[in-house]
């Protein structure tokens, strides 16, 4: 049996990319092909039937279609591609990522509904309705499942049914859920769903996908043309008649990811999901411990992040507390809320609640380090 050279292990508590294991990094050492060869055609058949199996849909209705990329990518392929001649995209916001869809409407000049909510709730699906009832122009609604930047989880069950109660397509932003929370997409009544190798896969940066009902994928075909990269019908129509990319594929980063799924199905859904509530409970004690608060109410969390109230005094320095954490194998991520003082502490990746409790060893003495007594004083 060949034995794999163990590689320097880092934990990354970063909102991405993950923290790999050994076997997903050395799937990418393999011989040289093109990838117009039949062997990679089938790796590529076989990647794109386990993503539409991770979410339990149906494949004779949702297929996937994957670009080259980091996830960003799949908003702008949905946004530009779904809205058809004279309609709007209304987009439910309560964050950062779901403000970039916002963006990529306007860098389209697609006509977009941004109903904007607080970055620490929940939005109010009241106010869904109501401009769904008086605005019969809006086609498709999107949301982010799982804002990343705070730690909030979406209720995209209840938004995606009103969607459809208004005959409107529902795109949710599963970026950093799909993988790590259990996702039925017909029963949360999701259309069109996303996500990045690098996120709760655990693959290797390069590679992301949306898995998306397939008649309304064909609908868009008489739709307006705003991308050529970045069209969703050219690339579905491409991989049904080919079985490919209709341009180059990140050839090794598709057998890493080729592997990523393999993993996940060895771990099972409900064991992945355990063993990441287990770290993000850690990493709650952890800060308990230190004396830090968290923003997020703990009740609307994903168990995905936790964005950490940092010490309003002198003595915090954030990229002194990155640094010295960093030095010793841990990654750290600055906050991004605005106006607030905070870091967030991320548990995405093929991580244990072991990996953090090691991690606020050394996070205590940063702070010790830094001047601190602990635990901080609130």
């Amino acid at each position: 049996m060949e034995v794999v050279k163990p590689v320097k292990r880092n934990v990354l508590l970063n909102p991405g990319p993950a923290t790999t294991t050994d076997t997903v990094k050395y799937a990418q050492v393999v011989p040289d092909i093109c990838p117009r060869e039949g062997e990679f055609v089938e790796i590529m058949d076989e990647v794109r039937r386990e993503l539409v199996r991770v979410v339990h849909a149906d494949p004779e209705k949702y297929t996937a279609v994957l670009f080259t990329g980091s996830g960003t990518i799949i908003q702008d392929v949905l946004v530009n591609s779904l809205v058809p001649e004279g309609k709007k995209i209304c987009v439910v916001n309560n964050g950062a990522y779901s403000s970039r869809m916002v963006e990529i409407a306007g860098y389209y000049h697609i006509s977009c509904v941004n109903l904007e909510f607080p970055t620490t709730g929940l939005p109010d699906l009241k106010v869904l309705e109501e401009t769904l009832e008086n605005d019969k122009d809006i086609a498709v609604v999107a949301t982010t499942h799982h804002e990343t930047g705070t730690g909030v989880l979406n209720p995209v069950r209840e938004i995606g049914q009103l969607a459809h109660d208004h005959n409107c397509i529902f795109i949710a932003d599963t970026i950093s859920t799909y993988g790590l929370l259990p996702i039925d997409l017909e029963a949360e009544n999701i259309d069109f769903c996303m996500s990045s190798a690098q996120k709760g896969l655990c693959g290797m940066t390069g590679v992301s996908w949306l898995v998306g009902k397939i008649d309304e994928i064909v609908n868009t075909k008489d739709y307006p043309t705003r991308s050529y990269y970045c069209n969703l019908f050219m690339q579905y129509d491409f991989f049904d008649r080919v079985g490919e990319m209709h341009f180059t594929p990140p050839v090794q980063v598709l057998y890493a990811l080729q592997q990523a799924i393999k993993e996940y199905f060895q771990e099972g859904e409900q064991a992945r999901y355990e063993r990441i509530t287990g770290c993000w409970e850690a990493i709650h004690k952890g800060l308990a411990e230190i004396g830090l608060g968290t923003v997020i109410d703990k009740d609307i969390q994903g168990h995905l992040v936790v964005t950490v109230k940092a010490p309003e005094d002198d003595h915090f320095d954030f990229t002194r507390l990155h640094d010295y954490c960093y030095e010793r194998g841990f990654t750290i991520y600055p906050g991004k809320m605005f106006g607030l003082a905070t870091f967030r502490l991320c548990n995405l990746g093929w991580i244990t609640a072991k990996d953090i409790e090691d991690f606020f060893v050394v996070a205590k003495e940063a702070f010790r380090v830094m001047g601190y007594e602990l635990p901080l004083m609130r």
